[in-house]
């Protein structure tokens, strides 16, 4: 499914740019991607690329959360990663020369950006800061997969549900009034998926942590009150 195309937003105008992999890149350099992305906007729902298809390009997001999921041998969908602003997708499939492995699909309206085979290869064979970072991101990657496994194999439902409420405070926490929006709507069927457990087992402990004073909850949104009593309660390195 394609979104919506807009009308171009410059690089160095762009919300994300200095968490992304063109950081480090100015004049003509940004200028080059300015002139070759092509800029769209995606509904929540939409997907950006389906597991796999043969990638032709790399997506940088600029605004909004999206989800990567894998689909199992099962057919069971599972989570593996959000993305959100700065975050690139697809470079993987991209340098491995292999179809998507993954899934992305919109978890809100999002505004991403483009850029196509050829131009992105280029740009990491002349650029050494892009090729830099490109390796950079692909190295935090593999290490928060590597993270992801051990969780996943090592610790219980509880243990899994708090690390993961801790994660979300780091990328998408907001600071309000002493404690901590966490400022990305999932569903409860996406947290499940994403700590491999059932809905009705995350619900269970969601409601033990929001007892025990760790968390509240106002309407859909979650808040983190107490991080240091969520570390030591789900006895965590963090």
């Amino acid at each position: 499914m394609v979104g919506k195309k807009e009308n171009s937003v410059k690089c160095s105008d762009c919300l994300g740019r200095e968490y992304g992999i063109f950081c480090d890149s100015t004049g003509d350099d940004l200028s080059k991607v300015s002139e070759h992305k092509i800029v769209n906007t995606y509904s929540k729902g939409q997907t950006l690329f389906v597991q796999g298809n043969p990638p032709y390009g790399m997506y940088c997001v600029s605004q909004g959360n999206i989800k990567v999921t894998k689909m199992g041998e099962d057919g069971r969908e599972a989570i593996v990663r959000i993305a959100t602003k700065g975050d690139v997708l697809g470079h993987r499939s991209l340098f491995t020369d292999q179809y998507y492995s993954a899934t992305a699909t919109a978890l809100e309206d999002c505004v991403v950006c483009f850029l196509d085979k050829k131009f992105i290869l280029k740009m990491v064979q002349e650029t050494p800061s892009i090729a830099t970072n490109l390796i950079s991101k692909l190295g935090r990657d593999m290490g928060a997969a590597e993270n992801r496994v051990a969780s996943m194999s090592q610790k219980n439902v509880r243990e899994r549900l708090a690390e993961l409420i801790l994660l979300l405070k780091e990328s998408h926490g907001v600071v309000e009034e002493g404690r901590v929006r966490l400022d990305l709507k999932l569903t409860r069927e996406e947290m499940a998926s994403i700590i491999g457990t059932a809905p009705e087992t995350l619900i269970r402990f969601l409601s033990e942590l929001k007892k025990e004073g760790f968390i509240a909850q106002e309407g859909k949104v979650l808040y983190l009150v107490d991080e240091k009593g969520l570390v030591d309660f789900a006895n965590i390195s963090y």
